[in-house]
């Protein structure tokens, strides 16, 4: 049995002194009422508590209530245990059989029971995402960023799948029909054949082009693979700018075509690499700056 609910969280305390003080120094009820600010009667309440010793902290009792005006009834509760029980089935599958029997609940409610009584044998935990130590771009290939622009409504995407090498900005891009982690996978390969230098460290969003899979192949591969933190577009800062530049310098002024997108693409990308000043640069080219490493 707890006292009624405050939010006080000295009020335990409080009340074990003041049966102390009624019980083991002699006070009188309402000396005690007057010294603590309450009423005789609230008093009383705490001296005949099964927890008023004086020696014990008489708890608060918790704000929940104890039943609900709209509450499952308890055996609709017990039909649901006996038909998981039974049938060893999801919740989905078991709240079908339940409707068919004639037995009204919600599916929620069906999975509400499932977690309160334990009877979900896996339940979905987020596993933690892991960090690992950003490398220094300190030469060509050390860091990679890579993502997918997605263009075009959602009936009729085109992805173009871009790259950047951090320390000397040059850049790489490929159009693709869609994004899965096989195309990424032959999109790193083409790159790996175009940039002259050996690529080392994949980062990526969280993208489901960029997943465990992903990942795995990389590994198989040599390579290492690390997520940029979610939320946070200015990890992959300098690619993002590349997206951007790509998408106003040539996407937005040819035909949204997949065929035409290679030709364009392949064109821009030489101009980009090897013609093009970059202010992070000091005005130099990405291809001046690996010449010069």
């Amino acid at each position: 049995m707890y006292m009624a609910y405050t939010t006080n969280p000295n009020l335990p305390k409080v009340r074990m002194e003041a049966v102390r003080l009624v019980k083991y120094r002699g006070w009188s009820m309402r000396k005690v009422a007057r010294h603590m600010g309450v009423n005789p009667g609230t008093i009383s309440r705490w001296c005949d508590h099964p927890q008023g010793t004086g020696w014990i902290k008489i708890l608060t009792k918790s704000s929940k209530p104890h039943h609900h005006p709209d509450e499952i009834e308890e055996a609709i509760v017990e039909k649901v245990i006996e038909y998981r029980l039974k049938y060893k089935r999801c919740a989905k599958v078991i709240h079908y059989l339940l409707q068919r029997d004639g037995i009204n609940i919600s599916l929620s409610s069906v999975e509400r029971i499932f977690r309160r009584k334990k009877l979900v044998e896996h339940p979905y935990t987020r596993t933690p995402h892991k960090y690992p130590l950003r490398p220094l771009p300190e030469s060509p290939g050390i860091l990679i960023e890579v993502d997918t622009i997605v263009d075009g409504p959602y009936t009729d995407r085109l992805y173009i799948y871009t790259l950047i090498d951090v320390y000397s900005r040059i850049a790489f891009a490929a159009p693709a029909s869609h994004a899965d982690t096989s195309n990424s996978i032959r999109f790193l390969e083409k790159a790996a054949q175009e940039v002259p230098f050996e690529m080392k460290t994949i980062q990526s969003d969280h993208g489901s082009e960029f997943s465990r899979r992903f990942t795995e192949r990389l590994l198989k591969r040599g390579l290492s693979h690390r997520h940029s933190r979610i939320r946070t577009p200015t990890d992959n800062g300098h690619l993002e700018r590349f997206n951007r530049t790509i998408q106003e310098e040539c996407l937005n002024r040819v035909p949204r075509d997949l065929k035409t997108y290679r030709k364009e693409i392949n064109n821009y990308l030489h101009y980009y690499n090897h013609e093009r000043p970059h202010m992070a640069l000091e005005m130099k080219t990405p291809m001046e700056v690996l010449r010069s490493y």
